[in-house]
C-alpha cells in the first residue's frame, strides 16, 4: 500500500476528534455528535443499507464506482460511532489484526462460547 495511505485512517481519526469541538453550524461532524448517539447510529444504519443497495447495484452492473463511495460514507460514519464512543480505528485494528491466525468458523466459536 502507498505510504501516504497507510495512515490514513490515524489522520481521519485525529480530523474526527479535532472536529468534535468544532460549532454544529460549521462542522458536519460537529453535528452529528451535537445530535447525540442515535443520530450517529441513523447515519450508520442509513450508511449500511445504501452501501447493501449499492453492492447489489454493482453486481448487476459490472460497476464497483457506486459501492466503493457508499463504502467509504459507511466506514466514515463508523469511524464518527467510535469517536462518539471515545474510541478511534486502533482498537478495530487490532482486532482485524488478532484475528489473522484464526480461521472465521474459530473466530464466531469462539464469541458464541462467550
Amino acid at each position: 500500500m502507498n505510504s501516504c495511505r497507510d495512515d490514513i485512517l490515524t489522520r481521519l481519526s485525529q480530523v474526527l476528534e479535532d472536529r468534535k469541538g468544532y460549532s454544529h453550524q460549521e462542522s458536519y461532524v460537529a453535528s452529528l455528535h451535537h445530535g447525540g448517539l442515535n443520530k450517529i447510529l441513523e447515519k450508520v444504519g442509513e450508511e449500511c443499507t445504501e452501501t447493501i443497495l449499492a453492492a447489489k447495484d454493482a453486481a448487476a452492473t459490472n460497476d464497483n464506482s457506486k459501492v466503493i463511495y457508499e463504502t467509504a460514507d459507511l466506514w466514515f460514519h463508523s469511524l464518527v460511532m467510535l469517536s462518539h464512543l471515545g474510541e478511534g480505528p486502533e482498537p478495530v485494528l487490532r482486532e482485524l489484526e488478532r484475528r489473522f491466525n484464526l480461521s472465521g468458523l474459530e473466530e464466531k466459536a469462539q464469541r458464541n462460547s462467550t
